[in-house]
This record gives structure tokens, sequence and C-alpha cells, in this order.
């Protein structure tokens, strides 16, 4: 498609569903089996559902939200609220009832579009103080759901289909311009904004995407969705990328269930935040150990091999005649485990630890580190498959201009930036000065035009010394260990670095049978010998460290970061202002020790 030209994410849907006619494009598992809505299918629906909302009184301009898991009716509702003219607003399915309110109030949404009774529970509540005129469930609510009351009107999703079978999209009148959605930023530093992002800066973004990809060429892909469809990231590069080249889009059932789903779809592009594959990593990493022998010597020769290869080392001799080998016994095996057809992971979102990413590619799985915001679409950069620079978030997407700030800050400017943050003109005009976007982020482009990203400039920890250190990087290698699940550091303007750390089940449930203890996560970390067994992993991830980011001293906490404890996002960011305001006192009591 000509993404120059396209005039809306409405018009580019309904255009390209047109093409796809019959053939597949969603795809969920219902039961034992996956079944697939069809162009056609998805493409009469959100006709119906935009003349729905005409018909309840939605126009120009309107704020409706957007509450579900993802699944094929996700996009369905999403074209559905675009194609009225109105604005989407996507919101998380982990959100309380007073994280709705915020949403919903601050929006000023008329209605919202909820997908069955477990999630109606927190939003119906809100939706009623709020004033909403409207909710639409894609399944039936009954009295206990709260279904039962007169306002907001509750329709059903199949009835206000029925009623516009027939119904013709017509998306004239809708702008490049125009708003097409409001996402609100995951919160990590406090109150979340609603980022307006026009129909030209998700397309540019696509445009972008387009170009990175060319490089393997795009011929039937198949996308596997797992991130909330409500984060940015994922609304850009899982849904509206794929359906600008047309690609199947299969919904992942669950995190439990992703390695099998990945088998069984067979994906071959998928898009995911870092702590995923840190997760897969240390998975795959825990399974080769516990087998031993043979196959483990030969999995950490294929990835030191691997490593040497990709990093310009020369190989030895027996190296150079080992490694053929070691692609069939260990790498295909590997590709195996991702569906066998995988032309590349795309990591956002977040800082992805070079260690992990060169595992991958030391296995020949292609993982691409990108860079971006909300506030940007959300992707600003990316690495392309023939210039793989795994220390750097590759160089900006085609039509985006960046430049480094005298500070340091990376700046960018482009169809790509937002209009602003809904009902906050002093932040928008902080974010935004003489339509260069400031990021917040430190960073530096190399002599290839590569983005490399130093530090964040909030998230910075400034000693007592006046050094400055990224807490990123050090909680990067920590993570990594098989002995720790989460952690944060702490230390601004201190005179050094101590930790909060959760610790991992699975070590933790090993080394309690291994010591015979009761495998009781409160009592562990209390207990003197797990700790020292903590503090080794603590020790190890020291000596990589420079003086200043040593972790002096560290607490452990059995209570993971979690979206229901609101530590972590649902991207799964932690959120440091939550998480000092638990542990603060415990982490200050640190330094009188």
């Amino acid at each position: 498609m000509d993404y120059d030209v396209c005039t809306s994410l409405p018009a580019m849907f309904f255009a390209n569903t047109s093409e796809m006619g019959e053939r597949a494009f969603l795809w969920e598992r219902r039961d034992t089996a996956w079944q697939y809505l069809s162009g056609n299918a998805a493409h009469g629906q959100a006709a119906a559902l935009s003349a729905a909302l005409k018909a309840l009184g939605v126009a120009k301009g309107d704020r409706v939200a957007l509450v579900s898991e993802n699944r094929p009716e996700w996009l369905i509702a999403d074209i559905g609220i675009m194609a009225a003219d109105a604005i989407s607003v996507p919101a998380y399915i982990t959100n309380q009832v007073s994280d709705h309110l915020h949403i919903l109030r601050d929006s000023g949404a008329k209605g919202a579009i909820v997908s069955g009774p477990a999630l109606a529970k927190n939003l119906l509540p809100a939706a009623r103080e709020a004033g909403l005129e409207f909710i639409i469930s894609m399944v039936p609510l009954d009295a206990a759901d709260g279904g039962d009351t007169s306002s907001p009107a509750i329709h059903l999703w199949a009835d206000l289909i029925a009623a516009q079978d027939e119904a013709t999209p017509d998306t004239d009148a809708i702008a490049r311009t125009d708003t097409a959605c409001m996402i609100y930023t995951s919160g990590t530093g406090g109150t979340p904004k609603g980022v307006m992002l026009s129909h030209g800066a998700i397309l540019s973004n696509c445009k972008g995407a387009y170009h990175l990809l060319l490089d393997f060429g795009l011929d039937d892909e198949v996308f596997l969705s797992f991130l909330p469809l409500s984060h940015s990231y994922e609304h850009t590069a899982g849904l509206m990328f794929p359906l600008s080249i047309k690609a199947e889009i299969y919904y992942a059932e669950s995190v439990d269930k992703l390695a099998v789903n990945m088998e069984e779809v067979r994906p071959t592009i998928m898009t995911a935040v870092p702590r995923l594959y840190e997760t897969i990593y240390g998975r795959i990493v825990r399974g080769v150990r516990q087998k031993g022998g043979l196959s483990e010597k030969l999995f950490m020769k294929a990835v030191a091999i691997g490593r040497k290869k990709y990093e310009g080392e020369r190989l030895s001799r027996g190296e150079a005649l080992l490694d053929p080998l070691l692609n069939k016994l260990v790498r295909k095996k590997v590709a195996g485990r991702f569906g066998g057809r995988l032309k590349a992971m795309v990591s956002g979102g977040a800082p992805l630890n070079y260690e992990v990413g060169v595992f991958f590619k030391a296995l020949d799985v292609e993982l691409l580190q990108g860079y971006g915001q909300t506030e940007s679409a959300p992707i600003i950069s990316c690495n392309p498959v023939s210039n793989n620079k795994l220390r750097t978030v590759g160089p900006p997407f085609v039509d985006i201009e960046l430049k480094i700030a005298d500070d340091g800050e990376i700046l960018v400017r482009g169809e790509l930036v937002m209009q602003g943050y809904w009902g906050k003109p002093e932040a928008t005009a902080e974010a935004i000065k003489n339509g260069w976007l400031h990021t917040g982020d430190i960073g530096e482009v190399d002599d290839h035009g590569h983005l490399k990203i130093t530090d964040r400039k909030k998230d910075i920890i400034v000693n007592s010394g006046g050094d400055n250190i990224s807490p990123q990087r050090i909680e990067g290698f920590l993570d990594l260990q098989p002995e720790i699940a989460q952690s944060m550091v702490y230390g601004d303007k201190k005179p050094n670095i101590v930790a909060l750390i959760v610790p991992h089940p699975d070590f933790s449930s090993d080394w309690a049978k291994a010591n015979g203890k009761k495998m009781d996560l409160a009592a562990l970390v209390e207990d003197p010998d797990f700790r020292r067994a903590i503090s080794d992993a603590v020790d190890r991830v020291n000596t990589d460290m420079s003086v200043i980011e040593r972790v002096r001293k560290f607490i452990l906490t059995p209570d993971a970061f979690t979206t229901d404890n609101q530590m972590m996002t649902p991207s799964m960011k932690i959120r440091r202002h939550v998480i000092r305001g638990n542990y603060g006192e415990s982490l200050e009591a640190l330094y009188t020790r």
C-alpha cells in the first residue's frame, strides 16, 4: 500500500480487508481449535459497529473507551470507533476502578466498549461515576455483573451489529491530521496522561516498519500478538502494521501458553518487550542446565561460537568445523521452539540487555532492538536485519528527523510526534518545543547512523559524589541471574548503590529442596544461608560493574512486582515511585546499618 496517500486508519482497514476477502485474517483459540475471522467478516462488523455508534449519538471527536483482552473484536472495536469519526481510548485490562475512573473522567469519554463480565466488574462502577451514556458489551451482562441498571445504558455487541448489518463504511470525512486514538501513558512516573495520536502519526510508523522489514522480504506474514493492545507499541507494531501489509494475526492465549502457541502458530514476526525475551532466555538456560551432559556442552558451545561470529572474532579450526554441526544439533531445535519460520523478533518498550540479544543472535534467532515512546506513535528507530547492532537501537525510521541536544537529550521531529497530552497544555509545551519532541532520553549517534541510548534523563541516579548512574543497566544484569526474578536499585544523593531484590521462584524452590528447607519464600528471605546464595549472584554482577555501579547492600522481598500491586505497569516496566513508596524506609535503613 501507499502509506503516504492513505488518509486514515479506517480507510486502510476497509481497503485491505476488502482485498483479503474470505482469506483468514484474525485468529483466536476457541475451545481446542484455532478459528479465524475473514477479511470480509471483519470489514462487515467494523462498518456495522461504526454505524451503531453513530446511532447512539457518537459524533466527531467524541471519546469512546475500549476495555478488552486481545481478541479479534479489539481491532474491530478500535476501527469502529475511529470510523465513526470518534477517538478510541484503549485502557488496560488490569485497571482497577480508580484507574478507569481517572481515564474516563480525564478523557471525557461518552461511552465504552467492554469484552464481558470479568472486565465490566471494574469498569461499570467507574462508568456510572463518570456519567457515561452507554456501554457496549461483547457478551451479555446479567444482574450479578451490574448489568441491570439503566445508567449507563448497556447494549449487546451482537444486537448492534445485527441491526446495522448492511452498513457501508464512510471514511471520507476523516483527515490524516485528525486524532485517531488517545493512549494513556503507563504511569511509571505518576498519573497517566492521555497521548493524542493522529492517523498520520501511526501510518508514518507503519511506513517505517515496512521499510525496515523489507530486508528479509514481506510475504504472507503471520504475527503472534501477546502484549496488551492498549499499549502503543502493540497497537502500532502488532496491530496496525500487520493490517497494513494484510498479514494474519493470532492472539496468544496467555503468558503461560505462549511457548505452546508459538509452536502451534509458527509466527514469522513477533513484537514484545525485553522482559519477555529475558524470561524465554532464562527458561532455555535453566532447561539446558537441568539436562546437563553432552546436550549442555553442545548448547553452550553453539552460543559461544555464535557470539564470536557476531562479534567478529576469528574461529579456531576446530570451531569452524564444529559450527555447521551445531546448526543441526542445537540451532535448528531452538528455531523449532519458536515455530520454525520466525524471521525476526522485535524488542521495544525498554532497554534490551546485550547479553540477551547476543544469546539469541548466537542461536540464529534474529532479535531486533528498537526504541520509541507513546508520544512518538511509538517507534522512533529500530535495527535492520542487515546491520543488527545490538548495543544500539538502530537508525531512525524513514521520514523522521533526529538530533541530539546540547545536554545529550534525544529530540525527534516528524509526523509521528503526538498532537499533545489531552487537556494538559503546559505538559505538552514542555514536551514539544518548536516541533521537536523532547524524549527525556540521553543518547548518541554512531558513525553508521545508529542511535545508542545511554541514560534516561528522569531515571538517572545522581550519587552524593555527583556521578550519573543508570539504574536500568544494573537491574538488567541482576535480573539475568538465575537466582533473581526482579530488582530495583536505589541510591539518589547517596554514597553508593543498594537494591531491592525479588528471588526467582524456580531457584528458590530448587534451593529449598536441596537444603532441606520448606518452600516458603516469606521465610526463605529471612534465612541467612538463602541470603548468602542471593549475595553470590549480586557479587557476580558486581564484578562487571564499575566501582560506583556496584550494589553494596540489598534487601529481599517475597512479593513480586506485579500489575495487581501496582508496582509494575501492564507493559512490564517497574513503577519506581510506587516501589519506593512501599520499600523506601527499608532501603534507607541500609545506609545506617
